[in-house]
């Protein structure tokens, strides 16, 4: 069965929009694997925007399955993630101001750079994984990086799936089947949903893992957290 690891970055914009700790990130981290879910994702940007740094720091606390941490390996993400050594990294190149992650590595133009960076966080037994979209060319430019995953980005799939699902899912098929050729781990996100996750987890091949935040927050807000995640668990199971 194919991981379900939350993203809780809207949880931490909730609480920082009135200051204070409501809701409280760790309680509602509990919460999350008490019904159900596999990991735990956070992406903190540099300015601090949702999840802070600190909120990195005190989340091994409660974090009892894995421990996923997203972003740019700038110095001070680098920095951070080396002193917590979480379960997995995986590397996104966003810009500063990005709003949202908007694509996925070049990994033929930035080989050597991500290849030293997988290599510090790999020597202290931190699995890795790289944020890519699914094309032939940067899965093969991938295995050059040492990486053990990649991430597919999956945004493309999420617009394209309303009208032609089977045209918008065709290049992350080819993409998997090409890295399991290769011995790459596979994980996807971005806006996935309850919508759109079932029909991508029956076709891509030996998907280990999903990071879901958003859809999955805004659903919660109707639905209850403790609805939701199994409901995320049934589309997996396949």
């Amino acid at each position: 069965m194919t991981a379900l690891s939350v993203n809780i970055n809207k949880v931490a914009t909730l609480r920082n929009a009135r200051g204070g700790n409501q809701p409280n990130l760790l309680e509602v981290t509990k919460d999350l694997q008490r019904y159900g879910a596999q990991g735990i994702t956070i992406h903190p940007r540099p300015d601090q925007r949702h999840i802070r740094y600190e909120d990195a720091l005190a989340l091994p606390e409660v974090v009892q399955t894995e421990y996923n941490i997203e972003g740019n390996p700038i110095p001070e993400f680098t920095d951070l993630v080396l002193k917590i050594k979480p379960t997995q990294v995986t590397l996104v190149p966003d810009a500063e101001d990005a709003i949202t992650s908007n694509a996925g590595w070049d990994t033929l133009k930035h080989r050597d750079f991500l290849k030293k960076s997988i290599k510090q966080f790999k020597e202290q037994g931190i699995r890795t994984s790289i944020f890519v979209d699914p094309k032939i060319e940067m899965i093969e430019g991938a295995l050059e990086t040492g990486t053990d995953r990649i991430e597919l980005y999956t945004e493309a799939y999420a617009a394209g799936y309303e009208t032609d699902r089977e045209q918008a899912i065709a290049p992350y098929v080819a993409a998997a089947e090409k890295a399991v050729a290769l011995g790459i781990g596979i994980n996807a996100g971005h806006d996935l949903s309850l919508d759109n996750l079932a029909y991508f987890a029956q076709n891509i091949p030996e998907l280990l893992e999903v990071s879901i935040g958003h859809a999955l927050i805004c659903e919660s807000l109707y639905l209850g957290f403790e609805n939701v995640i199994p409901m995320y668990l049934q589309r997996l199971s396949h």
